[in-house]
């Protein structure tokens, strides 16, 4: 631990605060690598026409007709506005939940807030939810996949698959020259 590292008492403290500031918020949210919810709790009687939710590239607005809006102000990242969206659904204790989806650009990066006014979170804290590699793309899968196959070859003192592509030239290329003696040759 160095000396700037927060002790237990110091960290603690902070995960309080940052939750008080979280509850006090008029809405709750909650996000994943690639996504971002926010829900918020409006009166039992109102329609969607009585809203006002605007989602933008950079830009989130959303509240009730003719009053404040409950969230105003600047994303913290830009967002595909074709793939967000918002719903109003009935709660069982007669109020009406808004459920807001927006769906991030930047699908690898955790957001500290929900807009730039917002009290930030520590995104160093979060722990991601575990995801299977039939979840990702091909590219990555097949990264993944072989960063998992050369830990195990590690694992058990066998060439990685890098280390096995370096062996399977140098044995062509002495196929293809045998008047060339390699028993002293050290290859890095």
């Amino acid at each position: 631990m160095s000396d700037n590292d927060p002790t237990p008492e110091q960290e603690a403290a902070a995960r309080a605060k940052e939750a008080e500031e979280q509850a006090a918020l008029p809405y709750k949210w909650n996000q994943t690598i690639g996504d971002l919810d926010i829900s918020l709790t409006v009166p039992g009687n109102l329609k969607a026409r009585d809203l006002v939710v605007e989602i933008k590239r950079q830009k989130l607005k959303a509240g009730i007709k003719g009053q404040d809006p409950i969230i105003d102000g600047d994303l913290p990242h830009p967002i595909h506005t074709e793939e967000s969206t918002w719903t109003l659904t009935s709660s069982p204790d007669g109020t009406k939940t808004v459920e807001i989806h927006l769906d991030k650009i930047n699908k690898m990066e955790w957001w500290a807030h929900v807009v730039t006014s917002a009290p930030k979170i520590d995104v160093t804290k979060i722990q991601p939810e575990n995801s299977k590699l039939s979840d990702l793309d091909g590219e990555t899968r097949g990264m993944v996949e072989k960063m998992m196959y050369d830990q195990r070859q590690k694992e058990m003192g066998l060439p990685t698959s890098d280390d096995q592509k370096k062996a399977d030239i140098l044995k062509k290329f002495q196929e293809q020259h045998p008047e060339l003696d390699f028993t002293n040759a050290k290859v890095n």
